[in-house]
């Protein structure tokens, strides 16, 4: 019996070829796609696939924040993370959320097919790429020589607002991407305000770019939204 699949990524050329790889030996089923988180979510609560293959770099809910809400509607299922990204700080993100794997996009197909088996077998996997580099940290002792940072007291839907407050979106383009009131966005941004002890959008876009939560930096940030 195949093993079904969910794909997850907002370019349809990438799933089509992703698709394309898969269903080549039989061995792997797609059974639904989504371009984004929330689409995900539903995807699979439809399909109950036995694995979801997850872009990190989605648009509105990014990949780990997608997983987390995921895994908390759909428990059962497991997730294999796919990204052009091999950080420290989307690895660790990943595996926080609860995904079970997580492969680089420059990994072979061989490469991509031991990952979907090994966590499709109930294993883990990481990229050989990413596991050396944690290991050398480990080695070293540096992984976690940083201090716990202030986003860490954060809730998951306070950090997806902080994130996308980080990126330069309003609080009405940031409520309508996570289908939330106006008022209650607005209510996050006062509310983490409060928690990291910062007086303004600026400040709370310094320590989303300091903790790693984001690369997408816009010069609009300070825009009170």
């Amino acid at each position: 019996m195949p093993i079904n699949i969910v794909l997850v990524d907002d370019h349809k050329l990438v799933r089509d070829g992703i698709k394309t790889i898969l269903e080549r030996g039989g061995e792997f089923r797609v059974v639904g796609e989504a371009e984004n988180g929330a689409n995900a979510v539903t995807v699979c609560e439809e399909c109950a696939p036995d694995l979801v293959l997850m872009d990190i770099g989605l648009p509105g809910m990014n990949g780990i924040e997608s997983t987390t809400e995921l895994l908390r509607r759909c428990p059962a299922v497991k997730v294999v993370i796919l990204s052009m990204y091999d950080d420290e700080n989307s690895v660790v993100g990943a595996i926080r959320s609860g995904a079970r794997a997580f492969v680089l996009k420059k990994a072979s197909s061989g490469d991509l097919l031991d990952a979907l088996r090994a966590v499709a077998g109930g294993g883990t996997y990481l990229s050989a790429q990413v596991s050396d580099r944690l290991l050398t940290r480990i080695q070293r002792g540096d992984l976690e020589t940083h201090g716990r940072s202030p986003v860490e007291a954060l809730s998951p839907r306070e950090l997806q607002v902080l994130r996308m407050v980080a990126e330069g979106k309003t609080s009405k383009d940031i409520a309508a991407l996570l289908n939330l009131g106006l008022q209650t966005v607005r209510s996050y941004r006062k509310t983490m305000m409060k928690k990291l002890g910062v007086s303004n959008v600026a400040g709370l876009t310094q320590l989303a770019l300091a903790a790693g939560l984001t690369r997408w930096n816009k010069p609009d940030a300070d825009s009170a939204g």
